[in-house]
């Protein structure tokens, strides 16, 4: 699987990338991101909703405590933060399976912390990492995406 990487020097930066993303998702996709604290994840979906179409892309916010945020757009999007979960079977027992559909994409932030209940499936990685105090590096696999 091919990657790509993709530097940006900015929030606003970081949601236009995610727009991108967002235009070229199709249903059914499984968005994994990862990064430490602060990377820009929740930023970068931010940006993903607004490309797919939702009507609110800046009232998004992660789901650290209720798990599971659902965005409208051209598809339906479900936002999973995988940060609190202690096990692959609490993970499961939100849905997970039950999000994949013709209808839908799901993003998951945290995504290495449930890695063994993504394995077989056609994800779509991101990988997110400081190199500054307002850079980020974002390494894409899984999507054809060019600026």
């Amino acid at each position: 699987m091919s990657t790509t990487e993709i530097i940006s020097n900015s929030v606003e930066e970081t949601f236009e990338i995610g727009k991108k993303i967002g235009e070229l998702l199709e249903p059914e996709k499984v968005v994994c991101l990862t990064g430490n604290l602060g990377s820009g994840k929740t930023t970068l979906i931010k940006g993903i909703a607004a490309g797919a179409g939702a009507k609110n892309p800046h009232l998004v916010n992660s789901p650290t405590f209720v798990m599971v945020n659902e965005y409208q757009g051209r598809f339906t999007i479900f936002h999973i933060d995988a940060y609190r979960i202690n096990s692959i079977a609490e993970f499961e027992a939100l849905g997970f399976s039950d999000f994949i559909s013709p209808e839908s994409v799901v993003i998951i932030e945290w995504a290495d912390k449930v890695s063994d209940a993504l394995k077989g499936l056609d994800c779509i990685s991101i990988q997110m990492r400081h190199i500054g105090q307002t850079s980020r590096a974002l390494t894409l696999a899984g999507l054809n995406i060019y600026f």
